[in-house]
């Protein structure tokens, strides 16, 4: 691995020091700084194997995490396996570390992140089975959340299939960080069906969890309006292998259907959620306006959707300062290796917030 990876600190019995996984954080404690009540800066990124961006990609992220300074970082795709043996269950909160190849790249990434600027935060890992999907988030460890879970349902210890979601609970809002089941092509559970029935739930848990204001981040696999993608003509045609879906509302590339999109746009307005990119840039940009891009080689060359955000409570809308894509270009500046570029998001402080600046 790279040379800039430092040594993680131990415990007294030689074990890597972790955060907390979840339940209530009233009692925790941190004697180097103080508090703070609120986050304020954002980011969010569908990494595409947050090991191979560290491993590969280390140094420019560094210099862009340490530029913006968030608060929080929500991560998507993690793409590395859960804790536990072949056959046994598994513990999605933990990374694997029970071969050779497992230890080697856990014991890599933890060496990374113990360094600047990821040692600054506490992190929380949701992960599926194997390399595929999963979720990790980032919270400076000046901020002390009341409750970290895993699932829509706010169940201890229960995670989402896949690793799809961690929410935290602050003091005076709530963060979801989500990686959203693509659509697919087909009607088959795995596809249409599957969508579908998250889309039912995250609309039960937006209209049923409004006694704090909520930001929700992530990859949400959908662009919501025909400026959310560089060639809606393209995106509205496309198809797999000339398969044509009964129903045309189903029609076209995963997160451009119209069934997707008004499903979309259903749950921002019961929910009463502002994206908070669109909410400041009403105009196509054909530059920086988009989140992910296509492979630069190939039909999908110059393609480009934005089907990463930041939606906030409209109590919060007024609060928003800025939110922007970090990526540009046909040949993924910005991407740090990823086909998804990071999202920030800014807020203002508010009226009654009693943030303070530790040293």
């Amino acid at each position: 691995m790279k040379r800039f990876f430092q040594v993680i600190n131990k415990d007294s019995d030689g074990s890597c020091k972790k955060p907390k996984e979840e339940g209530n954080y009233d009692n925790a404690t941190d004697t180097d700084t103080q508090k703070k009540k609120e986050p304020l800066k954002f980011v969010t990124w569908n990494a595409n194997s947050f090991y191979l961006r560290v491993k590969n990609n280390f140094p420019e992220l560094c210099k862009f995490v340490t530029s913006f300074d968030p608060d929080v970082i929500a991560i998507q795709e993690v793409r590395m396996p859960a804790a536990g043996s072949k056959g046994t269950p598994k513990n999605q909160g933990e990374l694997k570390d029970d071969t050779t190849a497992s230890r080697e790249e856990k014991a890599a990434l933890m060496r990374a992140l113990s360094a600047p600027p990821f040692g600054n935060y506490r992190v929380w890992w949701s992960l599926a089975d194997s390399k595929y999907a999963g979720t990790a988030l980032f919270v400076k460890k000046c901020f002390k959340p009341k409750n970290v879970f895993f699932n829509l349902d706010k169940i201890a210890s229960k995670h989402e299939p896949d690793g799809r979601v961690i929410l935290v609970e602050f003091e005076t809002l709530r963060l979801l960080n989500t990686y959203v089941p693509n659509n697919g092509w087909k009607e088959e559970p795995n596809s249409f069906q599957r969508r579908r029935k998250w889309d039912k739930r995250i609309l039960e848990f937006v209209t049923q969890n409004s006694d704090k204001p909520l930001i929700w981040c992530g990859d949400l696999n959908v662009s919501h309006e025909e400026i959310d993608v560089s060639h809606p003509e393209f995106f509205s045609a496309a198809k797999q292998n000339g398969y044509v879906p009964p129903n045309k509302e189903d029609c076209g590339q995963p997160g451009f259907t119209l069934s997707e999109r008004r499903r979309f746009g259903n749950i921002l307005k019961e929910g009463q959620l502002v994206d908070a990119y669109r909410f400041l840039h009403n105009d196509k940009d054909m530059e920086r306006g988009f989140s992910w891009s296509g492979n630069p080689i190939g039909k999908y060359r110059g393609k480009r959707m934005r089907i990463d955000y930041f939606l906030v409570s409209e109590k919060l809308k007024d609060r928003i300062v800025a939110c922007e894509m970090h990526g540009h270009g046909i040949e993924l500046q910005g991407f740090y290796g990823s086909d998804h570029c990071p999202v920030t998001l800014e807020l203002s402080p508010s009226s009654n917030s009693q943030n303070e600046n530790p040293e």
